[in-house]
């Protein structure tokens, strides 16, 4: 048995099915591209017969990527089959994804289908694909609920139409380790196949188990596991791939299993995923979060100073997590400015350098010291309005103690045109957030604000996100600027937008 592990990355799937989580055309692009960097064996680029917007998204991908292979995802349809086959035909290597679900519940009251109808199924649409592709993936959905014989069934008919690639999804986070892992073992003994077969993981995290289930099934004969970067996804998410990653690394002695990871790109990966989801990585988060390598308590800095591997099993510079502020500020020059965006990992053009060189002694006027998550900020404050199709002209307030407060919000959008109205509430939030409805003229329920300091002290950026719901759509927005005022400002008007700008989101829940 091979000791590599594929590692099916379906951040730009499963993850945008994250409630609020709706990525850019860009964005996605640019997601996938660093996911390659990070060196991932499969992106499920999407789910292309869903809409028009996820069907270029995969076709754009595909021509993008050259060593990672690019799926789609497909119900048991030809339609859908046919949809992955021909958004992916430009990609250098493709596979496609197709699920069926399993479990009497599903067959029951979703599909309305028998077992026989079920097997049947399978049996027709596997075929088809693989007429079409050498890499054929079948996933039973909600395989950890169905019963064992059936399961078994419906396995070796997607094996005996030509799947090689068998995924076995704990949909709703139910299982936990020795059960999951017995599961694949009972599988890869019981099911017959004369071509080789992998067998794959995906588990959702609902009660915290999504992570130990996908290295059980390693343990097993898995030799494959689908997750998404920062576990995220449906409800409490999916498999953390880069926990994945760094478990395999740390205890090698253990699993005695290796993937094409590179770790020093991790860091990165996460950032990007975070920037673009709108979804900020909690402190406390295993391998990329805030905390992971900090070191409070005085036994155990001691400790750290005198040898660090007595608190640390893995170094922060093992994942890209750099120790060093930078060292520029307002007298910097363009050239070591460039250098430093190409050591953070940021690749732009002369022209794109030029404006963010502007926004950084803009902000080194500001500062005594501008540190790495400062030029993270502005890059990504630079990105959100460089890509959207409104911004903040102007913001105007009136504040009266005990009394009602006033805004004027000016916003221009990409064509030049220039909106603006006033409001008034109880609260400077509140009258900015007024007229902005007024200028959309869309009034939809505020479900989260939040402000966070990306740096420490009086003089820190503030980063504001929103979490709004229009409809039965819930949308994110991030606002960054030293005013919190004018970031909340911005963070409004971009969930405003992308309402606006919204195309039909994938639906599928595997």
């Amino acid at each position: 048995m091979s000791d590599h592990i594929q590692i099916f990355d379906t951040t730009l799937r499963d993850g945008e099915q994250t409630p609020g989580v709706n990525f850019s055309f860009d964005e996605r692009l640019k997601i996938a591209i660093q996911l390659e960097k990070w060196g991932v064996d499969v992106i499920e680029a999407g789910f292309p017969a869903s809409s028009e917007g996820s069907f270029k998204s995969v076709e754009s991908i595909s021509k993008a990527l050259t060593t990672t292979a690019v799926c789609g995802l497909a119900r048991c349809k030809k339609s859908d089959i046919d949809a992955v086959h021909e958004s992916t035909k430009e990609a250098q290597h493709r596979q496609i994804h197709i699920f069926l679900a399993t479990s009497p519940i599903h067959l029951e009251y979703k599909l309305k289908m028998t077992e026989e109808q079920v097997l049947s199924s399978i049996t027709e649409n596997v075929t088809y694909a693989k007429t079409l592709f050498e890499k054929v993936q079948f996933s039973p959905e909600d395989a950890t609920r169905t019963p064992l014989p059936f399961l078994i069934k419906a396995v070796q008919a997607a094996v005996d139409a030509g799947a090689n690639i068998i995924n076995i999804p704990d949909t709703v986070g139910y299982s936990y380790p020795s059960e999951y892992g017995q599961l694949f073992k009972t599988l890869i003994e019981t099911v017959k196949s004369d071509h080789e077969v992998i067998y794959s993981s995906h588990c959702h995290d609902d009660l915290g188990l999504a992570v130990a289930n996908g290295l059980a099934a390693f343990e097993n004969g898995a030799r494959r596991v689908e997750g998404a970067i920062n576990g995220i996804g449906e409800r409490a998410g999916n498999t953390a791939l880069e926990e994945i990653a760094l478990a395999l690394h740390v205890r090698q002695d253990h699993f005695n299993l290796s993937t094409n990871i590179d770790l020093s790109e991790t860091k990165n990966t996460s950032d990007i995923v975070s920037r673009f989801s709108g979804l900020r990585v909690p402190r406390n988060k295993a391998i990329v979060g805030q905390n992971a390598f900090s070191h409070e308590s005085g036994i155990h800095q001691d400790g750290i100073l005198k040898n660090p591997e007595t608190y640390e099993i893995m170094t922060p510079q093992l994942v890209g997590v750099v120790k060093n502020s930078l060292p520029l500020g307002k007298l910097s020059g363009k050239h070591a400015f460039s250098e430093k965006l190409i050591e953070l990992g940021y690749d732009l053009s002369p022209d794109e350098q030029v404006e963010v060189f502007k926004q950084f002694k803009s902000v080194a006027d500001k500062k005594k010291q501008v540190t790495d998550r400062d030029i993270h900020a502005i890059l990504q404050g630079s990105e959100h309005e460089e890509n959207a199709y409104y911004k903040v002209n102007a913001l105007q307030l009136q504040f009266v103690s005990n009394g009602l407060q006033s805004s004027v919000v000016v916003i221009e959008d990409k064509e030049g045109n220039t909106y603006q109205d006033s409001s008034i509430g109880s609260g400077s939030i509140t009258s900015i957030y007024n007229a902005i409805d007024r200028i959309f003229d869309y009034s939809p329920k505020l479900q989260q604000y939040r402000i966070d300091s990306i740096t420490e002290g009086t003089d820190a950026q503030a980063e504001v996100h929103v979490q709004v719901q229009f409809e039965d759509e819930v949308f994110t927005g991030i606002g960054i600027d030293f005013d919190i005022l004018y970031a909340s400002c911005k963070a409004y008007v971009e969930a405003h937008a992308k309402f606006s700008k919204n195309t039909v989101k994938e639906g599928v829940k595997s």
